[in-house]
């Protein structure tokens, strides 16, 4: 399965700023050894069931640690058998584009 999710903590920093909050709640994806990706709005994670929630799970717990409430947004594609499709599905959308 393929997860694209958005944690946004309710508090910000003293300058305004969630960037320390969202950056602790990404080196979570990234440590985790799943593939990912991190855009301007969302971290994308692709393994299985178990192990994405639990990742996303601890992102979470990381953010609530520095403020009092979080909001979480999430997208899951779930299509059992399928592997790599965090790169090949884009992979099929840029050669669809090169026809």
């Amino acid at each position: 399965m393929i997860v694209a999710f958005s944690i946004s903590p309710s508090a910000a920093d003293d300058t305004g700023g969630v960037s320390e909050a969202v950056a602790a709640a990404v080196r979570i994806v990234r440590e985790s050894g799943l593939p990912n990706e991190t855009n301007a709005m969302f971290t994308n994670i692709e393994g299985e069931w178990d192990e994405v929630m639990a990742v996303v799970k601890r992102a979470v717990d990381a953010v609530a640690a520095v403020s009092p409430r979080v909001g979480l947004v999430l997208k899951a594609d779930i299509r059992p058998g399928f592997e790599g499709e965090l790169t090949a599905k884009v992979e099929r959308v840029e050669r669809a584009l090169g026809e």
